[in-house]
């Protein structure tokens, strides 16, 4: 029986945890550093940091066979090179690939060089010439800054007043941060997500993310209030637009030398003007990966195993809805205190995969409480977006207690 290392902490980690534990080939999986509220789901937290990597290698080496990363902070890092350095099989975008999500000026240039649909865009170094850029381009704009930035990096900014306002802000907090200054496109957002390796793909079903923190898309950006998949407002034409443009960006990662494996996002926007590509991830999503794994009916380690050894999966799905509402705190994103109580789970509730537990500790009487701004994903499918819908919102009233979330989580898909 194989066991399994997830790299990272979050309800991205839990659903990815969930998904290996189902597999009949696996017995054990452990995730460093996890979050306490992990262990109800079966998962074993291992105390050991995303960029530690000799130490999480020696662990890999001594107790698993496959490790799987999650979040993009150890991908930019290096841990893919460095695991591979060590004869360790490792499931993650290489250092240089992972560049696709930490550097937006090499993402433009890629997108560029093969001849990819995006917005145009400039880049600035310092502050005056960002002004300046500004002036020339006038707004609406997007205002993005170079690196990683948690899926919050990004100001659309439909005034004068409000683009000055995002520079000076930027500047002051990294005066030699390098920005994109960017044409606003006009559309729908869809994420789109494929595992791959080498040549070898498996593009998953369109997804949509939740970003502002409020209703109706008001407040700030978050790193996501909840998620819908498949989403179905996109028709059968954007989808295979969509497909296309995933196939297009992995025979450019080919082209460019070796792509290695891992999972590619790719932030899309259907405008008037045909599908446009806004950004790469180089990682699962999250609250994505919460409603595209439970559709998956693949034995998921076999699969991942198959990509690995150079195989082409064939991808099974159960064709149904999926809704991940994100239970955060009250005062996210601006603050993750004072900490709050958790509501417990029930058995069934875990059974059938409703909750996945972001940032939840629990202390010696067994209690749940917060540790983090995103708390728990609740998640529930249905046979159409309606139905899945109503199932979320149904365990979210039985296990919101003092958190906060947002009430239209998939209505674009009605």
């Amino acid at each position: 029986m194989a066991k399994v290392l997830i790299v990272g902490s979050g309800a991205r980690e839990s659903a990815l945890g969930v998904k290996f534990l189902a597999s009949p080939q696996v017995e054990r999986v452990f995730v460093a550093p996890g979050n306490p509220g992990m262990r109800l789901l079966g998962l074993e937290p291992v105390a050991i940091d995303v960029l530690a990597f000799a130490a999480l290698a020696d662990f890999a080496e001594a107790n698993v066979d496959l490790t799987f990363v999650g979040p993009e902070v150890p991908l930019v890092a290096g841990i893919t090179d460095y695991f591979r350095s060590r004869g360790l099989t490792i499931f993650g975008v290489t250092k240089r690939v992972a560049q696709l999500e930490g550097s937006k000026e090499y993402a433009k240039e890629f997108m560029l060089r093969h001849n990819l649909p995006t917005a145009k865009a400039r880049m600035a170094e310092n502050l005056g010439a960002a002004q300046v850029l500004l002036k020339a381009l006038g707004t609406p704009i997007v205002i993005k800054v170079d690196g990683l930035a948690g899926g919050k990096g990004v100001t659309v900014a439909l005034t004068q007043d409000q683009a000055e306002t995002a520079l000076a802000n930027i500047y002051l907090a990294t005066p030699d941060a390098k920005v994109l200054l960017e044409e606003c496109l006009t559309g729908q957002e869809a994420s789109v997500m494929a595992l791959y390796s080498q040549k070898q793909c498996v593009i998953l079903p369109l997804s949509q993310d939740h970003k502002r923190r409020f209703n109706g898309d008001a407040g700030p950006n978050t790193g996501g209030m909840g998620a819908i998949s498949p989403a179905g407002q996109f028709n059968q034409h954007q989808v295979a637009a969509a497909r296309e443009l995933m196939e297009r960006t992995v025979a450019g990662l080919n082209l460019d030398g070796d792509p290695g494996n891992g999972v590619i996002y790719m932030g899309l926007m259907f405008t008037p003007n045909g599908p446009q590509i806004l950004e790469y991830n180089m990682r699962f999503g999250d609250p994505e990966t919460q409603v595209l794994l439970p559709q998956v009916q693949n034995d998921f380690y076999a699969l991942i195993m198959d990509l690995v050894t150079g195989h082409q999966p064939e991808l099974q799905l159960d064709g149904r809805t999926y809704v991940d509402v994100v239970l955060t705190h009250p005062a996210y994103p601006a603050s993750a205190h004072p900490s709050l109580p958790v509501v417990r789970p029930s058995a069934t509730q875990l059974a059938r995969g409703a909750w996945l537990p972001a940032a939840v500790a629990v202390d010696a009487d067994g209690e749940l409480h917060s540790t983090g701004g995103r708390v728990v994903s609740v998640v529930a499918s249905g046979v159409d977006a309606y139905a899945a819908r109503c199932l979320a919102y149904r365990e979210v009233a039985e296990l919101r207690g003092e958190l906060a979330y947002r009430e239209d989580i998939g209505v674009r898909a009605l």
